[in-house]
């Protein structure tokens, strides 16, 4: 197939660059620096600097991943506009030049998180579960819906709607180990929040099988059928690394210090993944306990 991807060069974008590569499909990353592609991505990817420069090559599919870190740092104004462009207006400007095209892609497959669904304590969460309140719930629905309009032209739609990715390399994992190693870490607030998470090897295998499924449409939650509450998290994190556990970080201190970011944290979603489960989907990391025993792992051979 011949796949363009945004977010290309991010922890999910590499790693299906990487299985998308040993596939033998052609694919081309659409980055601000587009000369570092090739040493990120694997050298056969094609960095692009912008989307005109494929104007007269075919496309199968579209995979639309970009996106700002949304947890790095306080939203502050300028920070929140950050959020929205990189994800709504960049997806705006991708739909208006998929309909400007001739020959269009059969399928558009477009970035989303469960936070969707803003902080929904503990009633059980499916695709079905209407989206939140909160400026993270916001910005994810104005983020689906940019990507839906591309309906419009022909072009099927699939939102991934991806929990926290746990891998060997960059993402919130490998954010937590530095102080859980040094025994400091603990739970957030009173730890009884939900925390949808998924393995990157699942998150691949999941995006790569809608790719191939040609009924697939509509919304999908990427997460483990096992989501897991931040005080059992924790408490596996550090009985993996063989740390205590007991210094939790109260929910006062995170609000003052994060501001409304402080809401990812200290809420949470009970979100299973009902339409993938539903698809047959098998997930190969489903419990946490083993998804940290082949990271943490893999990661010290």
């Amino acid at each position: 197939m011949r796949i363009l991807l945004t977010g290309g060069t991010g922890l999910i974008g590499r790693a299906l660059c990487r299985h998308w590569l040993a596939e033998g499909h052609t694919l081309w990353v659409l980055s601000r620096h587009p000369e570092r592609v090739a040493h990120v991505c694997g050298n056969l990817v094609r960095g692009i600097g912008h989307l005109e420069a494929l104007d007269d090559e075919l496309l199968d599919a579209v995979v639309n991943l970009a996106g700002a870190p949304i947890a790095d740092r306080p939203w502050t104004a300028r920070r929140r506009r950050l959020l929205w462009d990189s994800r709504v207006t960049l997806t705006e400007r991708l739909v208006r030049w998929l309909a400007s095209r001739e020959q269009r892609p059969e399928l558009l497959i477009s970035g989303s998180a469960v936070g969707y669904y803003g902080d929904t304590g503990e009633p059980l969460v499916d695709e079905q579960t209407p989206a939140g309140e909160d400026f993270a719930a916001k910005l994810c629905l104005a983020w689906e819906t940019a990507a839906q309009a591309a309906e419009t032209v022909g072009i099927r739609i699939v939102t991934v709607r991806t929990g926290l990715v746990l891998a060997r390399e960059g993402g919130f994992l490998q954010r937590l180990l530095p102080v859980f190693r040094l025994g400091l870490g603990g739970r957030l607030g009173n730890g009884r929040q939900w925390m949808p998470w998924i393995h990157l090897d699942d998150q691949v295998a999941l995006i790569d099988a809608l790719l191939h499924q040609p009924q697939a449409s509509g919304a999908f939650n990427a997460c483990a059928p096992e989501p897991v509450r931040n005080a059992a998290f924790t408490e596996a994190l550090g009985r993996r690394l063989h740390r205590p556990t007991l210094l939790p970080l109260p929910a006062p201190l995170l609000r003052v210090g994060l501001g409304e970011l402080s809401g990812l944290l200290l809420g949470g979603q009970h979100a299973l993944p009902a339409r993938l489960q539903l698809a047959g989907f098998a997930f190969r990391h489903s419990h946490l306990a083993t998804a940290l025993d082949d990271l943490l792992g893999q990661a010290r051979r």
